[in-house]
C-alpha cells in the first residue's frame, strides 16, 4: 500500500523541465577521457611504431684472428713438453719433442700465438699429423679481444649494420656485475659447418656444439671499451668485474634486429 501510495503521489508533480539532466558522474568523465586517450596513443603508436625484437645465440670471446690446429709432422712417442698452456709464442717456437726411429723432433708453432690447449701428454704414442695442441693467432697478449655469435642462418639478414649486442659472460656473475656491451662489426655472407668453426676457434667440441642445431652465421662483435673498468671494457654495471677478461672465454649473445612495425596496413 506504500509504494501505491508513492507511485501515485510522484504521477500527480509537476514535471522537473526546468532542472538539469546528469548523464554521468564526474568520475564517469574522468574514465572516458583516459579512454580515449589511451585509443588516440595506440592508434598513432600503431601507425608510427616500430617492435625491437632480439635474437640469442652462443658466442665466444677470442682476438677475431682464429686459431689453428698444431699437427705432428712425424709419428713417435712425445718425450717433452716444451711449452705451456697460456703461454704467448712467437712463431717457429718449440712446443713439444717427438722420438723417432730416426732421432728426435721438434714440433714448432706455424705462426705467432697463444697456446690455448694442448692434446698430447709425455710418453703418448702419436702418429704422423696427429693434432698435438691448439695456437690461437694473436701478436700481442694486449691485443683487442673481439665476440664471434654463432647466430642460427635464418635470422642473419635482419642483423642491422652496428647493431647493440649484449654479452653474457659464463665466468661473470651477471647478477653482480651485468652483461658486456657490443656494438656488431660484421656478419658473415654464408654458414659455417662444424669442421670450418673447430678450424676457426681450434677446437672441435665446439664446432659440433655451435652446429648442433644446423649450421650458424658468424657475426663478429667488436666489444665498447672503457678504460676504467678492469677488464678494459664497457659492462652494464659501471665497473663490471675486478679482473680481466681472457680469449676462448664462452658467452651467450644477445643481438638486436631491425624493429618490426607492429601493424601493417592494407592499402586498396
Amino acid at each position: 500500500m506504500q509504494f501505491r501510495q508513492q507511485a501515485l503521489a510522484k504521477l500527480q508533480s509537476p514535471e522537473e523541465l526546468d532542472l538539469p539532466v546528469r548523464f554521468a558522474r564526474p568520475q564517469g568523465w574522468l574514465v572516458l577521457s583516459v579512454t580515449v586517450i589511451v585509443m588516440a596513443a595506440a592508434s598513432v603508436w600503431a601507425v608510427t611504431g616500430s617492435v625491437a625484437s632480439t635474437v640469442s645465440a652462443p658466442a665466444i670471446l677470442t682476438h677475431g684472428q682464429g686459431s689453428y690446429i698444431l699437427q705432428s709432422p712425424v709419428a713417435g712417442q712425445v718425450t717433452a713438453i716444451l711449452a705451456e698452456e697460456g703461454e704467448q709464442l712467437p712463431a717457429n717456437s718449440p712446443v713439444l719433442k717427438v722420438r723417432t726411429s730416426e732421432g728426435d723432433t721438434v714440433v714448432r708453432t706455424i705462426a705467432a700465438g697463444r697456446l690455448t690447449g694442448l692434446a698430447a701428454t709425455i710418453g703418448q704414442i702419436i702418429s704422423t699429423g696427429a693434432n698435438v695442441a691448439a695456437v690461437e693467432k694473436v701478436a700481442r697478449a694486449k691485443d683487442p679481444l673481439y665476440a664471434t655469435v654463432y647466430v642460427p642462418a635464418e635470422n642473419a639478414a635482419s642483423i642491422p649494420a652496428n647493431a647493440a649486442v649484449d654479452l653474457t659472460v659464463q665466468s661473470v656473475p651477471t647478477q653482480e656485475y651485468g652483461v658486456l656491451r657490443g656494438h656488431v662489426k660484421s656478419v658473415d655472407r654464408s654458414a659455417q659447418s662444424a669442421q670450418q668453426i673447430a678450424a676457426f676457434l681450434g677446437d672441435s667440441q665446439l664446432g659440433e656444439q655451435f652446429t648442433k642445431d644446423g649450421r650458424p652465421v658468424a657475426v663478429l662483435v667488436r666489444l665498447d671499451k672503457k678504460k676504467s673498468t678492469k677488464s678494459g671494457y664497457k659492462w652494464s654495471s659501471a665497473d663490471g668485474p675486478p679482473f680481466a677478461l681472457t680469449s676462448m672465454t664462452a658467452a651467450e649473445g644477445q643481438i638486436r634486429l631491425d624493429d618490426q612495425r607492429p601493424v601493417d596496413w592494407l592499402l586498396p
